[in-house]
């Protein structure tokens, strides 16, 4: 009767364990990425969205062709196939009497350097390039250096100066 209890208890503590080794087979813990813990199967709440546009007006650019921030809210901005938004104040018909700037002629070429009457279909999506102005603080640390900053650097390096 002993041996049959200990067996049985065996029995149930392999089960239990190896129970749980599938368990954890099935569900495996989440890669940490930005957003760290949590298993690859849950879930877990976002972080909260950053504040609001910061109305800053324009800013300046930090080096050559990069897109410009905008600086208003755009929440629901329709920008679909069939509508843009944006492009009711920045379409070349609108943008003077709405006192915004126009889209680049860039955004009027195809990827052959062509010029179109319209927007090109390539351009068309502002939010792939361009980004609302918030609070948000980095995800991860940057180094990044404005293009001045680093002609100012090379330049007091080439007349022997301290960087």
């Amino acid at each position: 009767m002993k041996r049959l209890m200990v067996s049985l208890f065996a029995f149930f503590f392999v089960l239990v364990a190896g129970s749980a080794t599938a368990q954890e087979l099935r569900d495996p813990s989440a890669p940490d990425g930005l957003r760290a813990g949590g298993t690859a199967s849950q879930t877990l709440p976002a972080a909260p969205m950053a504040g609001e546009p910061r109305q800053a007006g324009r800013e300046v650019l930090n080096y050559p062709e990069q897109p410009p921030v905008i600086p208003h809210t755009i929440r629901d901005y329709q920008v679909d196939k069939r509508s843009n938004r944006c492009l009711t104040c920045h379409s070349r018909e609108n943008a003077v009497d709405a006192g915004a700037p126009m889209v680049s002629i860039t955004h009027f070429m195809d990827r052959h350097k062509q010029v179109l009457a319209a927007v090109s279909p390539d351009r068309y999506f502002c939010t792939q390039c361009h980004v609302p102005q918030t609070d948000a603080k980095p995800l991860v640390e940057s180094q990044f250096r404005t293009v001045d900053e680093v002609l100012k650097e090379a330049i007091r390096e080439r007349e022997g100066g301290e960087p």
